[in-house]
């Protein structure tokens, strides 16, 4: 199998990557962002009509935390837009007969019943925090969905809840709440500050997954004949920011105090997926979050040293 992975750099794609790479019955076909501009219609569909591979993953995307989200919604709409009609439209011209895009818990309603259900999609207002990426990812899922129903090309979804791990996005303002907590909190051991900032009042509950997991499941769906439209993909429970926060500090080993600022924004007050639909087709996650953010700061640590850290 032909297989082209839309994003291979990025951290979702690159576990994808590494994956795969385990399987002999795939050929990875990969472009980075400077070979092939996602974003670019007729780029995205002459490289399609040269390569034809036989599926493709769409993990490509522009994404950020809560700040960039709010400070820039205009490219977020726009970017991830673009990238899901030209690779799914792109996709079905050439006879991709197999292709998941990757959504994000990010497109459920804003007081969504918790745990998340996939019916819970487009059934009240979303986060005003990330609406913009959002819409654009619901309008790639509800494509992928249409072209298959349509067409009858085997084209699904799935939601992946918060993701952490080896080629993160560390940068100091526009990274999400894993990556800016290791980044702080080794910075600030090895600077030995007496005090941290942490935003918000650390009440609200997130659901993390290590990427390696999530790439898993989604070599899992890949295999089935006949996968679910969309579907999510967690870990099966959740965690305060508070908590997580003294986790992530007692794990980089900084000893100082952390100070709430309650004037910044929580986001969502609970956002944990229902992941049953998965875990009744056979998969489950096998990464335990304190194992999995030691793995992390490991990685983060390696790829300053070597200068390969993202947002540096």
């Amino acid at each position: 199998m032909k297989l082209f992975i839309a994003g291979h750099a990025g951290m979702v794609g690159g576990a994808l990557v590494r994956r795969l790479r385990q399987d002999a019955g795939v050929a990875l076909l990969l472009r980075s962002r400077a070979e092939l501009d996602l974003a670019d219609q007729k780029a995205v569909e002459a490289f399609l009509e040269r390569e034809r591979p036989d599926a493709a993953i769409i993990a490509a995307g522009k994404v950020g935390g809560i700040h960039a989200n709010n400070t820039y919604p205009a490219e977020f709409i726009h970017e991830n837009l673009a990238i899901a009609t030209n690779c799914i439209h792109g996709a079905w011209l050439f006879g991709v007969q197999r292709l998941i895009f990757l959504g994000s818990s990010c497109i459920y309603p804003q007081l969504a019943p918790q745990p998340i259900p996939e019916d819970a999609l487009l059934s009240s207002a979303l986060e005003p925090t990330n609406e913009a990426y959002a819409i654009a990812k619901i309008a790639g899922l509800k494509m992928a969905q249409y072209y298959r129903k349509q067409y009858g090309v085997m084209y699904h979804s799935v939601m992946p809840t918060n993701l952490y791990g080896p080629g993160d996005n560390y940068h100091p303002e526009n990274s999400h709440v894993m990556p800016a907590l290791i980044r702080r909190f080794h910075e600030a051991k090895v600077s030995r500050m007496p005090s941290v900032k942490a935003w918000g009042s650390g009440k609200p509950l997130r659901e993390f997954l290590h990427v390696d997991d999530f790439a898993d499941a989604c070599v899992f769906l890949l295999g089935l004949t006949n996968p679910p439209d969309f579907v999510n993909v967690g870990y099966g429970s959740d965690v305060s920011i508070r908590e997580l926060t003294e986790l992530v500090a007692n794990i980089v080993g900084y000893e100082g105090e952390i100070v709430w600022d309650a004037s910044k924004p929580d986001g969502m007050p609970r956002k944990l997926l229902d992941s049953s639909r998965i875990t009744q087709l056979g998969w489950k996650p096998r990464i335990e979050l304190r194992e999995g953010i030691a793995h992390a700061y490991q990685c983060f640590l390696e790829e300053e040293a070597s200068g390969r850290l993202r947002g540096a």
